[in-house]
């Protein structure tokens, strides 16, 4: 049984059905008080912890949905809310390297498992800018700093941290604006119709030409899936 505290960006096809079954398993174990996998030391790492099992499912489900599944199970647990496991089975960065061991020889996720902190840190930029635009510029500057042979074992524990804080809807619509210029060419419609969508409508719009066109730098985003959980109505069953 694995809860990943990484993006499901990182996650194949295999691992993020995988991982969303044994995420419904581990929420039938906590609610109805079942026997089975209840010691497990995931089980325990997430008791207690309903509404971010709920946010983590619906990460899960923005992923599933990018990629061409739909999810219709709904997880409605939702103690504590704002509240996340304050431990880790294995360190984000060990996480990496896990899913880069099994991942050896077969198809990756939708996002290349970072190599450097310079990868990482363009895969979640914009991200961490839809949150915290002081921090977004102090990680930016700090990674400038680091060599691609540097660890970066604390970013990566950081930038997991940073996602669990949910964005502003004003920081939402600053993030998609840096988001269209990389599809904006590609857009036939006019501008103003694109002005006038809501933050829902045009991250749909985003998603769907950054992957009609394969452009590699949203592609590899988590952003591109990961904003939708923070949109009312656009994660089914999901809540802000």
């Amino acid at each position: 049984m694995r809860i990943w505290d990484l993006h499901p960006g990182y996650l194949n096809r295999q691992s993020l059905l995988g991982e969303h079954r044994e995420l419904h398993g581990m929420v039938s174990i906590i609610v109805n008080h079942k026997k089975g996998y209840s010691r497990h030391p995931e089980t325990l790492r997430w008791t207690g912890f309903g509404w971010a099992l709920n946010k983590r499912h619906q990460l899960l489900a923005a992923e599933m949905k990018l990629r061409g599944y739909n999810d219709k199970s709904p997880v409605r647990t939702r103690k504590n809310k704002g509240l996340w496991p304050d431990s880790f089975i294995d360190e984000p960065y060990v996480q990496i390297r896990l899913l880069r061991e099994k991942y050896q020889d077969k198809i990756p996720g939708r996002i290349p498992l970072p190599q450097n902190a310079q990868q990482m840190w363009r895969q979640h930029k914009y991200a961490v800018m839809a949150r915290n635009v002081p921090l977004y510029k102090k990680i930016g500057a700090d990674v400038a700093r680091m060599g691609p042979q540097d660890d970066f074992s604390d970013l990566a524990r950081l930038l997991v941290e940073t996602l669990r804080t949910p964005p502003s809807q004003g920081g939402i619509k600053n993030t998609l604006q840096h988001m269209w210029g990389y599809v904006s060419d590609r857009y036939e419609g006019s501008r103003e119709t694109v002005s006038g969508r809501s933050l829902a409508d045009l991250l749909d719009l985003i998603q769907n030409l950054a992957l009609r066109h394969r452009q590699p730098y949203l592609i590899e985003s988590v952003a591109l899936s990961e904003l939708a959980v923070w949109i009312p109505g656009i994660v089914p069953f999901g809540f802000v």
